[in-house]
């Protein structure tokens, strides 16, 4: 079982829903491992761990470029990429855009501070220079004068050759190591545990979930998921405030 996080299980305010934990309890408890597969950083994805109670596991964190397993929260691998080209490209286009690097485990290096809320853990401000003068796993592209379809046009025009790209709900944009996705960190958990990808069922809502519902042998959308993740779905579950994970989940585990 693969869940991603935001908008699947926990809302633009972080609350997740009795049903869901209910449901999700139910995964746990008849013996199926249970992934989740998220954008988020791994200090962002540890909350929700703790929130819905789960056992020992393995988890996808930062868009596949991170894995990590629990308890403790110890990390498995870490991909990283040059970004100095795509960061240098998105800035010639947005030149007032805000910058993240993630560092794994502790929070993010930024050229200046985000919104309150939207990044966890430490925030250190530094140059874009210094932000991309090595390897790094993760950046986040913030610009709160464009729109996603803004985003999604521009990363589109640029093609940002070497990297993978998510665009979010808002103009937001995560960059991840060309061939990175959450679906390639989970053939790597599947694999280990002797779970073929027919065997896997996987819940998301977002852009960045487009590879996972592909891979996955049976891949589901949320109900209020934008049309091209719908088309590469399976099958449509209701929407977030409908408790459409939980609806998928007791159907199998009810």
């Amino acid at each position: 079982m693969a869940l991603d996080i935001d908008g699947t299980l926990v809302d633009a305010e972080q609350r997740i829903s009795p049903e869901v934990v209910k449901a999700v309890g139910a995964v746990g408890a008849a013996g199926v491992p249970l992934v989740l597969v998220s954008g988020r950083s791994v200090l962002a994805m540890a909350e929700v761990i703790d929130a819905l109670g789960l056992a020992d596991g393995e988890s996808v964190a930062s868009n596949g470029a991170v894995t990590f397993g629990y308890h403790p929260v110890e990390v498995r691998s870490v991909v990283t990429f040059d970004a100095r080209p795509a960061v240098e490209l998105l800035l010639a286009e947005l030149p007032d855009a805000l910058v993240a690097v993630e560092v794994v485990g502790k929070g993010y290096r930024v050229n200046r501070r985000f919104p309150d809320g939207e990044l966890s853990g430490r925030a250190w401000i530094e140059s874009v220079d210094n932000l991309v003068s090595e390897p790094v796993t993760r950046v986040v592209i913030r610009d709160p004068n464009s729109s996603v379809d803004d985003f999604l046009a521009l990363a589109e025009s640029l093609g940002l050759q070497g990297t993978n790209y998510f665009v979010g709900y808002t103009a937001w944009l995560d960059l991840a190591p060309e061939g990175v996705s959450k679906a390639s960190a989970l053939q790597q958990i599947a694999s280990s545990l002797d779970v073929s990808r027919s065997d896997v069922l996987a819940i998301g809502d977002g852009r960045n979930d487009l590879e996972l519902l592909e891979w996955a042998g049976r891949g589901v959308a949320m109900g209020q998921a934008p049309d091209e993740v719908k088309a590469v779905a399976d099958a449509v579950t209701g929407t977030l405030a409908e408790d459409g994970a939980a609806l998928e989940l007791l159907t199998w585990f009810g």
